[in-house]
């Protein structure tokens, strides 16, 4: 796991947060990081009763969308741009408009976040950073009120 990765020693003030010489996805642990995110992430949404309407919206087996979720935060959290080099830009808004997702949606797919950076992110500036990020662009996907 994330935090297991980066238990060992407390982090300077300065190695703290990302920088233009160390991005999200590099303090997280490069690409096991990001495939650790994205898996237990689908695991929490598949588990947690709170998640089911969210999980139920998702085609399955969740084998290709915890795929696509690991290739989108790759390059999201600065490391390579798998999605964009397979799928083109993601447009994630214009991507997400067959569904309807409403604050209650958004608000699932938050906690399952939230969830997942608590458990697998042991820093807590970047932890922080990523939940603000992320609940941004949560709410942008909101297009049912």
């Amino acid at each position: 796991m994330i935090k297991r990765l980066f238990s060992k020693t407390k982090p300077t003030p300065a190695a703290a947060t990302p920088t233009p010489e160390k991005t999200p996805y590099e303090m997280i642990g490069g690409e096991q990081g990001a495939r650790i995110i994205a898996n237990r992430f689908y695991d929490i949404m598949a588990t947690d009763e709170y998640a089911k309407p969210l999980y139920d919206m998702h085609p399955q087996p969740l084998d290709r969308i915890r795929q696509v979720f690991f290739e989108f935060l790759s390059g999201w959290l600065g490391g390579p741009d798998l999605f964009v080099e397979k799928y083109g830009h993601p447009m994630l808004r214009k991507r997400h408009m067959p569904f309807a997702i409403d604050q209650a949606l958004r608000d699932q797919w938050m906690y399952c976040m939230n969830k997942t950076l608590d458990s697998e992110i042991d820093n807590p500036l970047l932890r922080e950073g990523l939940r603000q990020s992320l609940a941004q662009l949560a709410s942008h996907m909101i297009n049912q009120h």
